[in-house]
C-alpha cells in the first residue's frame, strides 16, 4: 500500500524561527491527529503537505508524489479546511459551496448539485440561500467543511475545526468528522490542540513538539507501556512518619508526586509492581491507607506524565523532542 504521507528530514523557518526540525514520519491512510500546543507547527506542516508552503529542506511525498513538484495536480485529490476564517461576504452557502468546486475543477451544474447534496447532509439546507455573513461559527465551520468535501477529495486536512465553538457546536463538528473518517478508500489528518478531539475521531495519532515528532502510533500503542499510576491516600499521627511513608515508596521504585494536601501523593510504579505493596509499606510506616485509586489512562494522563505538569493544566499536548515513523492504517 502507498504510503498516505512520507517525510524525510523536513525543515522549514520563517525567517530566524524555526517551525519544523529535521522531521520524518510515514502515515498510511486512514484517520490521523495531529496533535500539539500551539507553535508546534502543525499548521506549517498541513500548509506544506497540501503544497502551499514551499519546505526549506527535506523531502515531502503525499500519495507517492513529492508536493514540491506536483503540488498542483495534488490539490485534486485533497480538501483543506483552514483554522481561519475562510468564508466570503456576499455570498450565499450554495454560492460559496459551488465557487469550491468550480475552483477544484468541476463543471458548474455538477458543482452546485453536489453543494445542495452537501448542504443538506450537514444540516445546513434551511441557510443554502442566507448570506455567509449572516451565519453563527458553527454554521461558518460546516459551511467550510461542505467546501472541504465538495469535491469529494482522498484527503481531508482539517486545521483546528472546532475553534470557536461553543460546546453543542464542538459535539455536532466532531460527530460530523467521526462520520467522515469512517469513509471507506478516504483519509484524514485532524490538527488540533485538544487532545479530546482526536480521541473521539481518529485511532492514530501524531505528536508534534517545537517543531519535531515526540511520538506517533494508534491510539492503542500510544497507552500501552506505560507505567501504573496510582492515587493514594492515607492517615498518620504525624508528618514525618508520612515523609517516611513516601520516602519508603521511593525506596521501591515508585515515582511519587505529593498533593497539595497532606495525606494524598500521585505515586507511578512499573508494570511489576504488586498492589499488596502499597499497603505493606504503609503497615511498615505506621500509616492508614484510606483511598488506593488507580488513575485512569488516556492521551491526557500520558502527556501529564512524560512532562510532568500540574494536572489542572489545560490539556495541551507537547511531549520530549524525537523521530517516529510508520503509523499504522485503520
Amino acid at each position: 500500500m502507498t504510503p498516505l504521507f512520507e517525510i524525510e528530514s523536513l525543515t522549514h523557518r520563517y525567517g530566524s524561527v524555526l517551525a519544523l526540525d529535521d522531521l520524518s514520519l510515514s502515515a498510511e491512510p486512514g484517520a490521523i491527529g495531529l496533535v500539539g500546543q500551539n507553535g508546534a507547527g502543525k499548521s506549517t506542516l498541513i500548509k506544506i503537505l497540501l503544497g502551499l508552503v514551499q519546505h526549506t529542506s527535506g523531502t515531502v511525498r503525499v500519495f507517492g508524489s513529492d508536493v514540491g513538484k506536483h503540488g498542483v495536480g495534488l490539490r485534486g485529490r485533497i480538501g483543506y479546511m483552514p483554522e481561519r476564517e475562510g468564508v466570503l461576504p456576499g455570498l450565499n452557502g450554495i454560492e460559496y459551496v459551488g465557487l469550491a468546486g468550480e475552483l477544484n475543477g468541476m463543471p458548474r451544474k455538477q458543482s452546485l448539485r453536489r453543494a445542495h447534496e452537501l448542504l443538506s447532509q450537514l444540516g445546513l439546507e434551511e441557510a443554502r440561500y442566507r448570506r455567509l455573513e449572516n451565519y453563527s461559527a458553527g454554521m461558518q465551520q460546516r459551511i467550510k467543511l461542505a467546501a472541504t468535501l465538495v469535491h469529494d477529495p482522498d484527503l481531508l486536512l482539517l486545521d483546528e475545526p472546532t475553534s470557536g465553538l461553543d460546546p453543542d457546536g464542538r459535539t455536532a463538528m466532531l460527530s460530523l468528522l467521526k462520520s467522515l473518517a469512517r469513509r471507506p478508500g478516504k483519509s484524514l489528518v485532524l490538527s488540533t490542540h485538544l487532545l479530546g478531539d482526536i480521541e473521539r475521531v481518529c485511532r492514530h495519532a501524531i505528536i508534534l513538539e517545537e517543531g519535531a515528532v515526540a511520538a506517533s502510533g494508534t491510539l492503542d500503542e500510544l497507552l500501552a507501556g506505560q507505567p501504573h499510576a496510582f492515587l493514594l491516600q492515607w492517615k498518620s499521627d504525624n508528618d514525618a512518619i508520612s515523609g517516611e511513608f513516601l520516602a519508603a515508596l521511593q525506596r521501591s521504585g515508585a515515582e511519587v508526586a505529593s498533593g497539595d494536601e497532606l495525606g494524598q501523593a500521585r505515586v507511578v510504579v512499573s508494570e511489576q509492581w504488586v498492589t499488596q505493596q502499597f499497603f505493606q509499606l504503609a503497615h511498615e510506616c505506621g500509616v492508614t491507607l484510606t483511598g488506593l485509586e488507580p488513575e485512569e489512562m488516556d492521551l491526557s494522563t500520558v502527556y501529564r506524565r512524560l512532562v510532568g505538569i500540574d494536572a489542572a493544566a489545560p490539556p495541551l499536548i507537547g511531549l520530549a523532542k524525537g523521530d517516529a515513523s510508520g503509523v499504522a492504517t485503520s
